[in-house]
């Protein structure tokens, strides 16, 4: 399994269009939600994702402080191959490039209701109420690095 970190700027073409592809796949059609996914966000973002025989099978993004949260944030976590432990190996590695890329202290995560279990076992601690975005109920999680 291989890690990846690149800036928007140094994805290929197929790197991104597996990227958009992916994101499209469990956001859009898995949980049946119309979005605005291309946000601008990524053009600023390190983009983490794992790799297996070329195709991806987790992906998440870092984003600085101020470009869409406050602290450091992480989003767009994506696993699809869910119970393997790949999400928490993609979060261990997003957080060593929120610490490492942007100097980051506290990270955050606009969470989904229902993942909050999962963000809970990689260290992340509920910050706020329940709000909905895109018609989904999420919380604000955070945990130090």
């Amino acid at each position: 399994m291989e890690t990846t970190v690149k800036k928007f700027d140094e994805l290929t073409t197929a790197e991104l269009y597996e990227i958009l592809r992916v994101r499209a796949e469990v956001f859009v059609v898995e949980q049946n939600c119309a979005y605005q996914d291309l946000d601008g966000v990524d053009l600023d973002a390190y983009h983490v994702f794992l790799q297996e025989k070329g195709k991806i099978v987790a992906y998440l993004r870092v984003v600085d402080k101020g470009k869409r949260l406050d602290e450091v944030s992480i989003g767009r976590v994506i696993s699809l191959k869910r119970r393997q432990g790949l999400g928490g190996k993609l979060m261990k590695a997003g957080l060593a490039v929120a610490k490492e890329k942007f100097g980051a202290t506290t990270v955050k995560v606009g969470a989904q209701v229902y993942a909050k279990p999962f963000y809970e076992s990689v260290g992340f601690a509920q910050i706020s109420g329940e709000y909905m975005e895109d018609g989904i109920p999420h919380v604000y999680m955070s945990r130090e690095v």
